[in-house]
């Protein structure tokens, strides 16, 4: 995932302001859905009191969770501004209301575009861990694409290569037809220099894949992050053009992962969906999703998961 720029990294470092509890309607964390005349997507939202002042985090379309300016909260309406990308940075204004136990308001963009906003409530997710889990299976055949669809037919360029899953250029992003709640993964990654991918658990929360040069991504944007929102807490050398893997395991929203065998996020919380999610319905299971649109010569294979055992 790509679009970072100094408010996403300073969005980061905020983080402990915010909580689900709350004694306003607005308080917490919102699973938001963005409907222009073109395009439904989603969106996140969580809106926190700081010394008496309103502050909200917001995910638009693309790019990393950040913060909003000009926020105002005024009875049962809230106001905000920030800058989303739609294949350019564009100011957006938004205008929300508290309906209860949803959120319903309107998006204008500078460049005219308007959207209706609707929101719930996201889900707290906790879970305990399952006492044990399947046996491992793979969800790629090594020979074909069954068990996997691209999002944009047309521009797909994904191919099953000698036991290797492999974009060979930028194009459709993929995902499993199959839908997981919690699970155990296992990938294997061999991502070029200058390479930009990333893997979607539930389709919602990226895990990032990148070589792109040094210094373009900070710790929360980099190889390793929950995008924007978890950093690895462990540096591990790059390893352009050679095989690599994650083990993820993702119980409710607290995700374990391990990069070529070392734990690099342990046991954390994912506050929120990332930028590029399929939707933001985070109560529900949802695809493996590989991204695509960004950079070709991605490969993955030996990709398979566990299940807890019921």
């Amino acid at each position: 995932m790509k679009r970072v720029c100094l408010a996403l990294l300073l969005a980061a470092f905020i983080a402990p302001v915010f909580s689900q509890k709350g004694n306003h309607p607005f308080a917490g964390r919102w699973d938001l859905t963005v409907t222009t005349t073109t395009s439904t997507y989603p969106s996140w939202m969580e809106f926190a009191e700081k010394d008496g002042q309103p502050e909200v985090r917001i995910v638009g379309r693309v790019a990393s969770v950040h913060p909003a300016t000009d926020v105002k909260r005024d009875g049962s309406r809230l106001s905000f501004t920030t800058s989303e990308w739609f294949g350019k940075d564009i100011n957006v204004t938004w205008a929300i209301d508290d309906k209860g136990a949803t959120l319903a308001g309107v998006q204008k963009r500078a460049d005219g575009v308007e959207g209706r906003v609707t929101g719930v409530h996201a889900p707290a997710l906790h879970r305990t861990a399952p006492a044990a889990w399947t046996n491992s299976e793979p969800l790629f055949n090594g020979k074909d694409l069954t068990g996997w669809a691209p999002d944009e037919p047309s521009k797909n360029h994904w191919k099953a290569q000698a036991g290797e899953l492999v974009n060979e250029k930028a194009g459709a992003n993929l995902r499993t037809t199959r839908k997981f709640d919690d699970f155990k993964l296992h990938v294997e990654y061999n991502c070029p220099r200058d390479g930009n991918s990333g893997v979607y658990l539930r389709g919602r929360y990226e895990i990032q894949v990148e070589y792109e040069p040094a210094g373009k991504n900070d710790k929360f944007h980099g190889m390793g992050s929950v995008y924007g929102f978890l950093a690895p807490a462990v540096d591990i050398p790059p390893r352009p053009g050679q095989w690599e893997s994650y083990d993820v395991t993702l119980v409710g929203r607290t995700v374990t992962v391990a990069r070529n065998g070392v734990t690099i996020i342990d046991n954390q919380e994912i506050r929120g969906i990332t930028g590029g999610a399929i939707d933001s319905r985070e109560g529900e299971p949802g695809p493996l999703y590989f991204q695509g649109d960004h950079t070709g010569g991605m490969k993955y294979r030996n990709i398979a998961v566990s299940l807890p055992r019921r």
